[in-house]
C-alpha cells in the first residue's frame, strides 16, 4: 500500500479512517496515519507537520512519522514538498520529481542505529527509482506538465534562506530549496521503504524574486488537484 507523507500542501480529498496506532519506540508521529480512499485505490496518509499544521521543520518527529507509515503496512512512501525556485527554469506552479538532495540541516536525528550499532546505508540516489517512474509516467499518462529530475537542498529553517545562501545552494547545483525531504529519504532507506518526493514550487528563492506568503499557500492550493490525481494514477 502508498503510503503519503503530506505537508502545507493539502490533497483534494476526504481524509479517511484513523488506524490505531501501535506502540513506537520513537515517540509519538505527528499525526495518526489514515487510510484514504482515492478513486483507484486507497492510500495511507501522515501530515508530517500535524493536522493543524502545527510542527516547524526542524521539530518534526522523523523518525517516529517513518516508523507510522511502516507499522501501517505502507510498502513505499510518496513526501509531497513545497519548495523554493532556485534555478531560473522552474517557475512558481512548476511540479518536480527530484532525483538527488543535499543535506545542509544540523542536529536533527537522522538515524534508527544506536550509537554502538552503526548501521550504513547506500544513499547515492536518495530517491527511489522505480516509484520516481511511476509519478513520471503518472504524469505523461495525465498529461501534466512536470519537470523531470532536480537536486533538492534541504534547509534547516523554520526561517527562509539569505540570498546569499541561495547564492551558494545554487553554485552546489541545486535546483530547489525545501526544509523535510531530509532525514525523511534517509530513515527510509534504513527500513527499506522506497521513498520518492513530489515536489511544487511555491515562490522563487530568495534573491531570485519577490515572496508572498499569500502567493505560497495560493499556489500550494491551487497545486492539490493535480498531486491528488498523480497520487491517484500511482495507486
Amino acid at each position: 500500500m502508498l503510503g503519503v507523507l503530506t505537508g502545507s500542501a493539502a490533497l483534494e480529498v476526504e481524509v479517511g479512517e484513523r488506524i490505531a496506532q501501535q506502540e513506537c519506540p520513537w515517540g509519538k508521529p505527528s499525526a495518526p496515519v489514515r487510510r484514504t480512499n482515492f478513486t483507484r485505490g486507497v492510500a495511507l496518509l501522515l501530515a508530517r507537520h500535524g493536522e493543524t499544521l502545527r510542527f516547524a521543520p526542524h521539530a518534526i518527529n522523523y523518525r517516529a512519522n517513518i516508523h507510522a507509515l511502516q507499522a501501517a503496512d505502507a510498502e513505499a512512501i510518496v513526501a509531497i514538498h513545497t519548495v523554493g525556485g532556485i534555478s531560473a527554469y522552474l517557475s512558481t506552479g512548476t511540479l518536480l520529481v527530484p532525483d538527488q538532495l543535499v543535506d545542509y540541516t544540523f542536529g536533527r536525528i537522522s538515524t534508527y542505529s544506536p550509537d554502538d550499532a552503526v548501521k550504513h546505508i547506500e544513499f547515492a540516489e536518495p530517491f527511489d527509482a522505480g516509484l520516481r517512474t511511476r509519478l513520471l509516467n503518472a504524469a505523461k499518462n495525465l498529461k501534466v506538465t512536470f519537470h523531470d529530475g532536480g537536486t533538492y537542498a534541504c534547509t534547516q529553517g523554520p526561517r527562509l534562506e539569505t540570498a546569499a545562501e541561495i547564492d551558494r545552494l545554487d553554485k552546489d547545483g541545486c535546483d530547489v530549496v525545501g526544509m523535510t525531504a531530509m532525514p525523511e529519504a534517509a530513515l527510509a532507506r534504513e527500513l527499506g521503504i522506497p521513498y520518492a518526493s513530489l515536489c511544487v514550487v511555491v515562490n522563487p528563492a530568495a534573491g531570485r524574486g519577490r515572496i508572498e506568503f499569500s502567493e505560497i499557500r495560493r499556489l500550494s492550493q491551487a497545486a492539490a488537484g493535480q498531486m491528488t490525481q498523480l497520487l491517484n494514477y500511482c495507486l
